[in-house]
């Protein structure tokens, strides 16, 4: 038989557990926000204290970096969404004949399928319309509302972070404030690191596309390479908007140059999540490149693209985590000299030095014994 005696108290603590994990799953998106919205905060934070310090008020520091961030969004957008147009338009128009090259392609490798006639047979209208087109619309606007909610909080938290460091203060004894200190330095060096990382990796895809379809001869490299720049933020469904519109650009050229566009944009791809990825965030994050990319694979396997978005950061803040635990764990062993002095070097006195007390004191034993036996 097995007996349990739980106190109220204890009874009181699995309530108040159960409803802390039953508001946790209530609220994941609203968490989910509040969490790149934090990210954002300790990566931009660095920044805005280096504009403190010139002189500038802190809010207006804030609304100087929002501004350029902004204004960078702005840019990408106003020379993406022409071409972007510009080829669905084509994209409509050429599709029967786009789709007839395509058969003839797919022949050479004995590969044979019916397009032209499924392209001619599109309505258009009723593929974007009704349902299809309220469930965009949706959409749309809830990511719209999201990232002004992300951009809010993140404002926010910039502006006020005197006033939350020194409300989250009173909480930290005066003996450890300068542990907490380096713990979040360390923290913001971690975030700083990841969106460093992941600005290398966009400006290497943007120049990799752009050179691919200058070469090739699509028109509008500069577009699509902004557009690749800034999909590889985006986990997983980034690969697909940094290829897909591309190879539809160069479909209007020749099937060959599509096949070729497709070809080495899915290699980069690969290519940069088995081997860039993991070696530039492994400089950046101070990670293994094996851990970046278990983290990665594991992160969107439980959580999807929510996952693979917040799995680098939170690899590393744990890896922060498990190194403060390390430098302050308190062993019996070394609770007096955590750490061993490194040895003296030895100079040439010394090596003389060390034997003279043995060979006196062998000596005056041999000395006393000889002098009684003499004596006797």
């Amino acid at each position: 038989m097995l007996k349990l005696e739980i106190s109220y108290r204890g009874i009181l603590a699995i309530v108040l557990g159960l409803f802390a994990i039953w508001s946790v799953i209530q609220l994941w998106s609203v968490l989910l926000l509040v969490l790149v919205a934090l990210i954002l905060m300790i990566g931009l934070l660095p920044y805005v204290e280096a504009l403190v310090r010139l002189g500038l008020p802190r809010g207006v520091a804030v609304a100087i970096l929002l501004v350029l961030i902004l204004a960078t969004i702005v840019t990408i957008v106003g020379l993406v969404a022409p071409a972007l147009v510009d080829e669905v338009s084509s994209v409509k128009e050429n599709l029967p004949e786009s789709a007839r090259e395509v058969e003839e392609l797919l022949a050479t490798f004995d590969i044979h399928v019916e397009l032209q006639d499924r392209a001619r047979n599109i309505d258009w209208n009723d593929l974007l319309s009704g349902r299809v087109a309220v469930d965009l619309g949706q959409r749309a606007l809830s990511t719209t509302l999201s990232i002004i909610t992300i951009v809010v909080m993140t404002a926010y938290l910039l502006a006020d972070t005197p006033r939350m460091a020194g409300f989250i203060g009173q909480f930290i004894p005066n003996d450890r404030k300068d542990e907490a200190n380096r713990l979040f330095f360390s923290l913001t060096r971690v975030v700083g690191g990841y969106l460093r990382g992941q600005l290398i990796t966009s400006v290497c895809i943007g120049v990799f596309t752009f050179a691919l379809l200058s070469i090739v001869g699509v028109p509008n490299p500069l577009a699509f390479a902004v557009l690749a720049a800034f999909a590889d933020i985006i986990p997983l469904v980034g690969a697909l908007i940094a290829t897909v519109p591309p190879a539809a650009a160069a479909l209007q050229e020749s099937s060959t140059q599509a096949l070729v566009v497709l070809v080495a944009l899915v290699g980069y791809q690969q290519f940069e999540d088995r081997f860039l990825a993991p070696r530039v965030y492994s400089r950046t994050l101070n990670l293994p490149p094996l851990i970046v990319l278990i983290a990665v694979l594991c992160g969107g396997e439980l959580l999807g693209i929510t996952g693979v978005l917040l799995a680098l950061p939170l690899a590393a803040t744990g890896r922060v985590a498990i190194d403060y635990f390390i430098e302050h764990r308190r062993l019996p062993i070394v609770v007096d000299q955590p750490f061993a002095p490194d040895p003296e070097p030895e100079t040439a006195e010394e090596p003389k030095r060390k034997p003279r007390p043995r060979r006196r004191r062998s000596v005056s034993k041999a000395g006393t014994g000889s002098g009684s036996s003499r004596g006797a």
